[in-house]
């Protein structure tokens, strides 16, 4: 069959592989090798699997059909939500005018007033040759004459703190380098920040401290990065340390956390202090948000006591916990943010995995619901307790993100931009279904199709999902579902347990020994589209990345039967292993560590999509994609689950490789590299479900 993999790529383990004992339990590990990313055998290697691929599209004719019509539907004006500083209005924009090309990132730009003209500030696309420089985090100085950020090369999750002086355009010659995940957070005098990194290599030996020992440090402007002065270094290893300056510059706080595990602490002294970090909140066994403060009362979401949310008060004059006062207690919404907005609280709650926005007093007494269109989501929110005006930006499945402002003391919502794109939503809905589990949990699901559309059992369908880390999968546009609505297929997504939907009772349900369950979910949510005649198993993809590329691996081995396609994104794969690479004992909160617990081994073996794979199982088509410079869900998961299943495949259906030479865990990727991507992917998807017969 065209396209289908050959197998002299099957990778030769060795006869006589490494094992490993995990708790009395001898486990063979064939692909040890493939974790020798440098080795001439491991290169070759990959170099094959690019060569395969690259031949694999060459031969798909509708690869520049979709890849042109991609590019048509991306040139549109996009717009983030404006932020004020200053007497300036600051906002990210790209393709905000017709041109030749497509811009590689979005542009920041600045104006003085609303309907004033615009001013480039920071173009990242300057930065470097291929467009793939990218901005992660910035802040701008309170006076709005100063932008920090942070940029990232090649996707890697390292990168440098920048500084520019907006009026002269100039950059300090200094750059600050070993952060990862940097927040960054201005003095009010503009002389410096605070900012999170780690040890410079030659400040430690040890390869772990380079990934778990993050700390912050103050930079004072015109001085060596040497010179900066550490500030906070946390107790423990894998946490990150946020800092924060309060709005009024009364005071800075660490925000301490261990990925999504419930032990957030924060820390915090009066800004113009040089003593001891005071403890806040510690050792609660919670989640913690700073929201802001008025005067010396702060304001904290939390889930402590309150699985889906609540917002409390705490007085630094009198912190004691019996001091505490409940300010909005837990309602049947789970909360997804919160904010001070002038002298108000503005919530925003998740309604079965979309939002909702209330306005509150300060008091918890409700005011107001802001009138927003169902069934979408508020991806970026600004707004001060200084400034009665409040922007936001709102998405669908079928609208692109569409900014609005909101004038609390008119009570007046409107739109800022009107956005066109080249994408007939009309012809589109999305609706939400509910389907039970395999232990009888209601699991909510958007569908969204072309209306009208008929329930032959064999429309292609393309299933997604995420579930993990407490994160919650709301409505998104993508460029990749609207093609393929245009396609005819049928677009879901399920908010299995494990993400943050319901709140942390919905995380913890599926974490460490209960994984398998966000899998359970999955399956289920499969099952019931197939069941309810949207599709059938031959015409079914599913996509996920990251955790939800995990969950994607696990379901194809756990029953390849249901599946015409399986897309697992920068997955993980290795499940007894994957805390001894880089992050990955960051997220042991979250999968458990199978060398340490002997119950946590038994789960975390029992799905591991690599140890789970069969020799002679007839697997459907399967691209697995990763990159070289991914710190996360480093290649070698990818690379040795592709490994495993070409070498057992007994199907005739293609198991592809594809390893970006310069990327990362999708941090950065310029809008040529986005579009190729998703090209590969549309193209993987309609040689799998719609131009091969139902029956193949």
């Amino acid at each position: 069959m065209a396209g289908t993999v050959p197998s002299s790529l099957a990778f030769s383990h060795s006869a006589n592989p490494i094992v490993d004992e995990y708790h009395g339990v001898s486990i063979p590990d064939p692909y040890r090798r493939l974790e020798q990313l440098e080795s001439p055998e491991t290169r070759c290697w990959i170099e094959e699997q690019r060569t395969t691929v690259a031949t694999f599209f060459e031969q798909q004719p509708s690869y520049e059909a979709v890849r042109r019509r991609l590019a048509e539907l991306w040139q549109y004006p996009k717009y983030s939500v404006p932020f004020k500083h200053g007497r300036w209005r600051f906002f990210w924009g790209q393709d905000l005018a017709m041109q030749e090309d497509f811009q590689p990132q979005a542009v920041l730009y600045r104006q003085e007033a609303l309907e004033g003209d615009f001013q480039v500030v920071l173009d990242p696309s300057s930065l470097s040759k291929d467009g793939s420089a990218a901005v992660t985090t910035y802040t701008v100085s309170p006076d709005g004459t100063l932008l920090a950020y942070a940029l990232s090369r090649g996707g890697s999750d390292w990168q440098e703190i920048r500084v520019l002086h907006l009026d002269s355009g100039t950059e300090e010659e200094q750059a600050l380098h070993w952060c990862k995940f940097p927040s960054i957070a201005w003095a009010p005098d503009h002389a410096g920040f605070f900012y999170n990194c780690y040890p410079a290599p030659g400040e430690t030996t040890n390869d772990r401290a380079l990934h778990g020992y993050n700390h912050v440090r103050f930079h004072r402007l015109g001085t060596p990065q040497s010179a900066d002065q550490f500030i906070f270094t946390p107790a423990a290893g894998e946490v990150i340390c946020t800092p924060i300056v309060t709005e009024d510059g009364a005071y800075v706080l660490i925000h301490v956390c261990q990925s999504a595990a419930p032990n957030d602490h924060i820390f915090y002294r009066p800004l113009q202090d040089s003593g001891p970090f005071f403890p806040l909140l510690q050792h609660l066994d919670a989640h913690y948000r700073f929201v802001g403060n008025v005067g010396s009362t702060c304001y904290l979401e939390t889930d402590r006591n309150a699985p889906r949310g609540c917002i409390m008060a705490i007085d630094l004059a009198s912190p004691e916990r019996k001091c505490w006062r409940l300010i909005l207690p837990e309602q049947e919404d789970s909360i997804a943010f919160s904010t001070l907005a002038g002298e108000h609280l503005l919530v925003g709650f998740l309604h079965h995995a979309w939002h909702r926005l209330v306005l509150y007093a300060r008091d918890g007494t409700c005011v107001r619901e802001l009138e927003l269109p169902p069934l979408g989501a508020i991806i970026g929110i600004w707004a001060r307790r200084s400034d009665p005006e409040v922007f936001l930006s709102w998405e669908s499945f079928l609208c692109p993100p569409t900014i609005y402002r909101y004038d609390m003391q008119e009570n007046q919502l409107t739109l800022l931009h009107a956005l066109h794109t080249g994408f007939d939503a009309s012809r589109y809905e999305t609706m939400q279904v509910f389907y039970p589990s395999q232990d009888g949990t209601r699991i909510p699901m958007f569908v969204t199709q072309k209306k009208g559309l008929s329930y032959s059992g064999t429309t292609p369908t393309l299933l997604y999902a995420y579930g993990g880390f407490g994160m919650s999968v709301t409505p998104s546009f993508w460029l990749s579902q609207l093609c393929w609505l245009e396609q005819g297929g049928v677009f879901a997504v399920a908010n299995v347990r494990g993400g943050g939907e319901y709140g942390e009772a919905w995380h913890r349900a599926a974490v460490c020994e209960r994984k398998q369950t966000s899998i359970d979910d999955l399956v289920s949510g499969a099952t019931w589209l197939i069941e309810h005649g949207y599709t059938c198993p031959q015409r079914l993809a599913l996509m996920g990345m990251s955790n939800g590329g995990l969950l994607a691996a696990a379901c194809l081995v756990q029953h390849p039967e249901l599946f015409g396609a399986v897309m697992c994104q920068s997955p993980l794969t290795d499940m007894l292993r994957y805390h001894r690479f880089t992050v990955g004992a960051h997220l042991v909160a979250e999968y458990g560590n199978a060398e340490a617990d002997y119950e946590q081994f038994r789960a975390l073996f029992a799905y591991s999509p690599l140890h789970n794979v069969r020799a002679g199982e007839a697997y459907p088509a399967t691209l697995i994609t990763t990159a070289e410079n991914d710190l996360r869900a480093v290649p070698v998961h990818a690379m040795k689950f592709a490994a495993a299943l070409q070498a057992a495949n007994a199907s005739p259906h293609p198991i592809l490789l594809c390893i970006e030479h310069d990327g990362g865990h999708g941090v950065g990727r310029s809008t040529r590299q986005r579009i190729d991507a998703v090209s590969k992917i549309l193209v993987f998807l309609l040689r799998a479900l719609v131009t091969q017969p139902a029956s193949a």
